[in-house]
């Protein structure tokens, strides 16, 4: 579990994040969603130690961040598992080198231990007979996939994906969603992803933290949005026509 008790963020005169609190509890897939100039990306680089706070705690599992050395801040990051917004893939490795890419800089395993760690990740995230293709010859979602075999290769207990979904066509989209939610349940990891789809919050949001002006404005889960009385969240996830059709047919089957 993540706590987050009023976190601040500011630069210089700039007060980003406004004592923001959340928790982001594991098996479950945490989303953080707002508007352009909410504060999410900000907030999120703020958990993941990228940015030092202003005020506030953030614990992993009841370890408060301000209170670790630079040997335990090292440790956590050894528990920390991240799909980067673009893939992040490093064009001059093969698929299976990139996912053993943080065995490499972590673990003692020999070199027959990480190929079949790396072999085990891709089959689970669905790859497979691309071990020794580059990232130019496979498509962005095989890439995405690839990421997310490489975030899980070290037995992560916190995930973060950062626009998981960035440039990808709705239907993977739909898949990468479903992988996220698959592995977070198996594995029982702390997942907290950053997103502006709509589709991913409507499928997998069990607890959505929505920010707006750098304030929480809601959380909850998708189910709590369709009746929800916030207009600010309703009209948010349900701004275009089509999303406003889905919420009417979704609450009257309810």
């Amino acid at each position: 579990m993540i706590k987050v008790d009023g976190l601040v963020k500011a630069f210089g005169d700039n007060v980003v994040i406004k004592g923001v609190d959340a928790v982001f509890e594991p098996g479950k897939t945490n989303l953080i969603i707002g508007r352009s100039g909410s504060g999410k990306t900000v907030f999120l680089k703020s958990v993941l130690g990228l940015y030092e706070i202003n005020e506030g705690e953030i614990s992993f599992d009841d370890r408060s961040i301000s209170g670790m050395n630079k040997k335990e801040r090292n440790l956590l990051r050894q528990e920390l598992g991240m799909v980067f917004q673009g893939g992040a893939l490093f064009d001059s490795l093969t698929v299976a080198e990139n996912v053993m890419f943080p065995l490499h800089m972590f673990s003692s395993m020999s070199e027959e231990e990480k190929l079949e760690r790396a072999n085990f990740c891709l089959n689970r995230v669905n790859l497979v007979n691309a071990n020794d293709r580059f990232p130019a010859e496979i498509s962005g979602g095989m890439q995405k996939r690839v990421a997310i075999a490489r975030a899980i290769a070290m037995k992560p207990k916190y995930l973060f994906c950062d626009e998981p979904n960035s440039g990808l066509d709705p239907e993977t989209s739909i898949v990468i969603d479903n992988l996220i939610r698959e592995i977070t349940q198996e594995y029982n990891i702390t997942t907290v992803v950053n997103t502006h789809d709509m589709n991913t919050v409507l499928e997998i949001g069990d607890n959505v933290l929505f920010l707006k002006d750098g304030l929480k404005a809601w959380q909850g889960s998708r189910d709590e949005i369709l009746n929800s009385d916030n207009q600010d969240i309703v009209d948010y996830v349900f701004r275009s026509s089509l999303f406003k059709k889905v919420k009417d047919a979704l609450r009257k089957g309810n």
